[in-house]
């Protein structure tokens, strides 16, 4: 008897244990739950010929920046798809194939291709999808527009009960502006499955550009505990809990969120999100006029070290950047923006100028010279989006022009800025700042 995935696609294995392992590991993967790898593992074992399994392992591996144990996998998928898939089956892998080499622009225009031909390909929609996907980081602009039309396209494709597309469906919507249509999408796909980190990561992104960070906090606090710490979303979700405290003025809550489920050490998340998520924090804390504990900065210092040493991944390029002037490592940030600039003007920098910029501007800002820093990024302000990631997480860029544009005595300019991200969203924060700008 044949045998399907989860949403109807054949899979080339005559083993019903193989199979049935394989559609709980995909899940776990879409649902980003522990227990994903020792689901793929048990189908690979009862049928080590099982060229999906393989891949989606590879996956897995190459989500954890493990490239050598992804690239093994991915090698083996590619051997055994080429002796009995099917010409789905060989695309998945190919696409996986590109991904995984890090040849970023073809792996999204064959994602892009093997959706019109198989769209309910879950694992393979779902590369370009989310803030780390293919679209977020190729540079373009548009990108959280593109995400939409890509849902959009494909919807007739899911069941309306369908949890995952129905979740991601959501937050596209959500980055994309239209608010209220993300949030209900995003909790009608938390509510088909709750053991759904994506799903809770989704709406706690559609509560916060909502202005209803009470309403994150309370969703995560909640939730959290049913979540294993192993589980790869379980810091960054806690991020967005302090995120919300720190904007309702509350930092001694944010810092006690961040040393209980953030900071490095604490955290079994993907290193670029613990980068990101600590040096982010750390850095509005500090700019929002909080003291930053001593040691925590140092800590992420030592942390990052040994990753993204090498220019040219835009939204890292700018975390890196944030740490370095933070930690008032002039080298380091002089060393990063020359070799993004370099980068620039041979044209292989996806995200363009705008990421050197954003080094630079932070440079500037740590060493109190907030005229410069509001100068430097008000001319790239609009590119920011080009660097990827998510609107909560691009807030710092344009958290730090706001308050050099205060510091700097620019009274007028920080006013429009604040109505602008007002009439985008209500912030207790930005109305605490606007009340001390009018007095």
């Amino acid at each position: 008897m044949g045998h399907n995935d989860r949403r109807g696609l054949p899979l080339s294995t005559r083993s019903d244990r193989a199979a049935e392992r394989y559609r709980a590991g995909i899940d776990l993967l879409l649902a980003a739950w522990p227990g994903a790898a020792d689901a793929l593992d048990a189908a690979i074992a009862e049928d080590p010929g099982f060229a999906l399994a393989h891949a989606a392992r590879a996956r897995l591996h190459a989500m954890r920046t493990e490239s050598r144990a992804a690239r093994a996998c991915i090698t083996k998928a590619a051997e055994c798809v080429a002796r009995g898939g099917t010409e789905r089956e060989r695309s998945h892998v190919a696409v996986l194939s590109l991904a995984i080499d890090g040849q970023s622009e073809q792996a999204l225009a064959r994602a892009l291709a093997h959706a019109e031909s198989w769209p309910r390909d879950a694992l393979i929609l779902s590369l370009p999808l989310g803030a780390f996907g293919l679209l977020a980081f190729s540079g373009r602009p548009d990108h959280d527009q593109a995400r939409v039309d890509l849902c959009e396209r494909h919807a007739h494709a899911y069941d309306a009960d369908d949890w995952w597309f129905t979740t991601y469906r959501g937050w596209a919507h959500t980055e994309n502006g239209a608010v209220a249509r993300g949030r209900a999408l995003a909790e009608q796909g938390f509510a088909l499955r709750r053991e759904n980190a994506n799903g809770a990561h989704a709406l706690s992104h559609a509560l916060f550009e909502d202005g209803a960070g009470p309403e994150a906090e309370a969703l995560i606090a909640g939730w959290l505990p049913d979540y294993d710490r192993s589980g790869i979303l379980h810091g960054h979700i806690a991020w967005h809990a302090a995120l919300a405290a720190l904007e309702r003025g509350d930092p001694d809550g944010a810092l006690a969120i961040y040393a209980d489920h953030v900071r490095p050490g604490v955290t079994a998340g993907l290193s670029l999100n613990v980068i990101t998520d600590t040096v982010s924090l750390l850095w509005r804390l500090a700019a929002y006029g909080h003291a930053v504990p001593a040691g925590l900065w140092d800590e992420v210092r030592a942390y990052a070290a040994p990753y993204f040493a090498k220019a040219g991944f835009g939204f890292a390029d700018a975390h890196m950047g944030l740490l370095a002037a933070a930690t008032g490592d002039r080298a380091a940030a002089e060393t990063r923006i020359d070799a993004l600039t370099g980068l620039v003007e041979a044209g292989t920098l996806a995200a363009g100028p705008v990421v050197p910029a954003i080094c630079r501007a932070a440079l500037a800002f740590a060493e109190e010279d907030y005229g410069a820093c509001a100068r430097i990024l008000e001319p790239v302000a609009a590119e920011v989006v080009r660097i990827g990631g998510s609107g909560a997480q691009r807030e710092v860029i344009e958290d730090t022009l706001l308050v050099a544009l205060m510091r700097a005595g620019e009274t007028a300019k920080a006013h429009t800025l604040l109505d602008r991200r007002l009439h985008r969203r209500p912030s207790p924060r930005d109305a605490r700042w606007q009340a001390q700008l009018t007095a």
